[in-house]
């Protein structure tokens, strides 16, 4: 089961380098890694360029939220090294102790969060490689593409205007 989770994780992640791969190693990389037969039908060069774009897309809020649960596990066990002096403002203050158990608790229990939708991402890249390069009728698999390419857009904004 984590084995299976952890694969899909890595697809996610994959699945940005491979939009800028040939259509053939966009076939085979889900047959070995995830053990996943996806075959290629009615290949077009319109087909290849929504599969990249697509994919790039929700391979790039694969990387961010890859990225923000490091961050989170980061400052969350080393709350005092990245922090500065004001603990009474922060949650779990007014004391050091108290500020690093929570902002620690928070990091632990944020990041396998973030890590279990990186690996839903890649089942969903796989259904969306099915789909636009093999053919399935997974009527689903692009609106969701697009609207989590889009709300990661929007959300990297937001984290950004943030910081």
């Amino acid at each position: 089961m984590i084995g299976a989770v952890a694969r899909s994780a890595v697809y996610e992640l994959l699945a940005l380098p491979l939009a800028f791969t040939r259509v053939r190693t966009r076939l085979r990389v889900p047959r070995r890694l995830l053990s996943e037969h996806v075959g290629a039908h009615k290949l077009s060069p319109t087909r290849c360029l929504v599969q990249s774009v697509l994919s790039g897309g929700v391979g790039l809020l694969g990387w961010f939220l890859a990225m923000l649960s490091v961050l989170v596990l980061v400052r969350g066990l080393a709350y005092p090294l990245v922090t500065g002096d004001d603990y009474e403002n922060s949650w779990g203050g007014p004391t050091l102790v108290g500020a690093w158990v929570v902002h620690a608790v928070l990091g632990v229990l944020i990041a396998p969060v973030f890590l279990a939708m990186i690996a839903m991402f890649g089942r969903l890249q796989l259904r969306l490689t099915r789909t636009v390069l093999g053919g399935d009728r997974s009527w689903w698999a692009i609106p969701a593409a697009l609207v989590l390419a889009a709300a990661g857009g929007l959300f990297f904004v937001a984290w950004v205007q943030q910081i």
